[in-house]
C-alpha cells in the first residue's frame, strides 16, 4: 500500500513507565512535526495485548499515512506483537521501526517464541552491552529473527534516562535515515516496502 501525498511521521511507543521529559523519546519527539506517542492506560502494568492493541488504536485515530515507529524496552515488544498480529499485517501503517533497548519477555514471564518472527520492514536495533534488561548477545539475536540491523552502543545502560540518554543523536540520524528510506520507496514501482531489510 502506498500513501501518495502523506508525510512520513514518527510513532513514539515508550516502555515501562512511560518516557519523561528527561528522556530521549521526549527529545526525539521534538524533532519531528506531527509526531505522535502511544499512551497506556497503566504505565506500571506491562500487558502485552494490552499495549499491542493501544498501538492499533492510536494508529487508527489518526489519518491513515506512512509511519515510522520508535519503540524502547517494553515498547519494542508491544510494538512487534502488533506488526505480527493479523491487524498489524493489514493496516497498520508503519513502514519501518527503530527499536531501543527491547526488555526481555522472560522479565514478564512471556514466551518470546511468538515475537521473535520476521517483521519484513527496514529497522534497526539500538542494545548495549550494559543494558540490565537485555543482553548485547540476546538483543542480537531478537535482531536476527527481526531481520533488523543490529548496532550496539557499549556501556550505555538501558539507553535511557537514568543512563544519562536525554538527547541521542543515533536515534534522530536513524529515524531520519528511516523516514528518507520510506520517502525513496514511494515511487510505484518500489512501493512495497516489505520487501527490502535495512542494516546499518
Amino acid at each position: 500500500m502506498a500513501f501518495h501525498g502523506s508525510p512520513v511521521r514518527v510513532l513514539v511507543i515508550p516502555g515501562l513507565r512511560g518516557s519523561g521529559p528527561a528522556h530521549w523519546q521526549s527529545w526525539l519527539q521534538g524533532h519531528f512535526r506531527r509526531a505522535v506517542r502511544v499512551e497506556q492506560d497503566d504505565w506500571d502494568t506491562a500487558d502485552l495485548e494490552t499495549w499491542a492493541t493501544r498501538i492499533g488504536e492510536t494508529l487508527a485515530a489518526e489519518p491513515l499515512g506512512p509511519w515510522i515507529a520508535v519503540a524502547h524496552s517494553f515498547g519494542c515488544l508491544a510494538l512487534a506483537q502488533h506488526l505480527l498480529s493479523t491487524c498489524g499485517r493489514t493496516a497498520h501503517g508503519v513502514r519501518g521501526a527503530l527499536l531501543v533497548a527491547p526488555a526481555e519477555p522472560g522479565r514478564f514471564a512471556l514466551d518470546d517464541l511468538p515475537l521473535r518472527q520476521r517483521l519484513r520492514l527496514p529497522a534497526t536495533l539500538l542494545a548495549s552491552d550494559t543494558d540490565p534488561w537485555m543482553s548485547a548477545q540476546r538483543a542480537e539475536s531478537f535482531a536476527q529473527a527481526w531481520g533488523s540491523g543490529f548496532v550496539n552502543l557499549g556501556d550505555a545502560g538501558h539507553i535511557n534516562a537514568e543512563a544519562g540518554f536525554g538527547p541521542l543523536p543515533a536515534a534522530k540520524k536513524l529515524t531520519e535515515f528511516l523516514i528518507h528510506r520510506v520517502e525513496q520507496s514511494r515511487r510505484p514501482e518500489r512501493a512495497d516496502l516489505h520487501e527490502f531489510s535495512f542494516a546499518v
